[in-house]
């Protein structure tokens, strides 16, 4: 199904986690239970085309309902893991299990290694290797109910110590300037 909550950390490995409520204390939603059984999952990303569909998804279907097929939604192989992709999904994240945890009586936290990735046709600026994100249109959530589109964005470059101290007028401290120029951006 289309996910819209969930954050991707570091890269290597590069790894994403699901936060997922459960049934009840004793049993798992499809979801965490077909990730803890095949070890595998993919995460669909969601554009302003498919939040509707998204959020029919998010129904509390009886167990062994297929969310995609209620919502129309068509599914194309996955090729580095057996969950397939939704075919209208932007980009999708092919992972394996890294571990779950259960954490107190409702919630579920998976965290998986990202071990493949579509990208549509169009979005991926090829020599930068970056989102084209005005094509792309990503829709995020934000808690609860409530959504955001990504229209407007803003970059803040990030500055190192050695930078930020000569913002201020100050020498930078010994061995940053050499620390500075090692760090990859």
């Amino acid at each position: 199904a289309p996910y819209s909550f969930f954050n991707t950390f570091g890269q290597e490995p590069a790894l994403v986690v699901l936060g997922i409520d459960r049934r009840d204390p004793t049993t798992s939603k499809d979801t965490g239970r077909n990730i803890d059984g095949t070890g595998e999952f993919v995460v669909n990303l969601v554009d302003e085309d498919l939040a509707e569909a998204m959020n029919l998804c998010a129904v509390d279907f009886p167990p062994g309902t297929s969310e995609p097929e209620v919502a129309g939604l068509e599914l194309r192989p996955s090729r580095r893991v057996r969950p397939p992709r939704l075919a209208r999904a932007p980009a999708a994240l092919e992972c394996r299990l890294f571990t779950l945890m259960r954490i107190g009586a409702q919630r579920e936290l998976v965290i998986g290694e990202v071990v493949g990735a579509y990208v549509r046709d169009g979005l991926l600026d090829p020599e930068r290797l970056r989102i084209d994100y005005e094509r792309y249109r990503p829709v995020g959530r934000l808690c609860g109910d409530l959504y955001c589109r990504t229209g407007e964005r803003f970059a803040l470059p990030r500055r190192s110590y050695a930078e930020w101290r000569r913002e201020r007028g100050e020498e930078p401290a010994s061995g940053e300037e050499e620390r500075d120029q090692a760090k990859p951006r």
